[in-house]
């Protein structure tokens, strides 16, 4: 408690409690005034006026706005799907052409492929014919040399065959004629 001053605490409750009970009374007394009967009218009028007011500032400024809004976005919307159908066909026709394209291109390697082992295969019966040839060729003279050497190797053996008869007989101690010795050769070559 501060010095000097005395307070009654009872004091000070019992005006309290009569200044709250005043105060409600005065509450109870008067009416909150929009439920106040007595103004309604005049409430009225004024909602009235502010519908009004609103209803003229939406529909000659904010609506507008609001459908030209709309408008834009309907018309975006409807250029995008005419654009996304532009490029829907532009897109099948491109893959048409790469579907195409695609065929072409493997019935060309095919025919390339098939040419190509045309080609090789002339190529190596073209090869296979020479070589044949050459082999053929080769052949044949090697037959012709085989036959010169058998013809002269046979024709050296009637020579050998009738010195080495007339060197027996002059062994043996005949006198051969070179004439007589050829003849017994020959029917000798003539019997085998």
């Amino acid at each position: 408690m501060q010095q000097g001053v005395v307070v009654d605490e009872h004091a000070t409750d019992a005006a309290h409690a009569t200044g709250e009970v005043h105060a409600t009374e005065e509450a109870h007394a008067e009416v909150f005034p929009p439920f106040d009967p007595s103004t309604f009218s005049s409430q009225l009028v004024w909602l009235a006026i502010t519908f009004a007011v609103l209803y003229i500032a939406l529909s000659r400024v904010a609506l507008p706005r609001i459908g030209g809004i709309i408008d834009a976005r309907k018309a975006r919307i409807e250029g995008d799907l005419k654009e996304a159908e532009r490029l829907r066909a532009q897109t099948d026709k491109a893959v048409a052409a790469y579907e195409a394209a695609l065929a072409q291109a493997r019935q060309d390697a095919g025919k390339i492929a098939e040419d190509t082992r045309q080609s090789i295969r002339a190529d190596i019966e073209g090869k296979r014919a020479v070589v044949e040839k050459d082999l053929g060729t080769r052949m044949s003279e090697a037959d012709a040399r085989i036959q010169a050497s058998k013809s002269a190797a046979l024709g050296s053996v009637d020579a050998i065959a009738t010195e080495t008869a007339q060197a027996l007989v002059a062994q043996l101690g005949g006198d051969a004629n070179e004439a007589d010795v050829r003849a017994a050769v020959a029917e000798a070559k003539g019997a085998v």
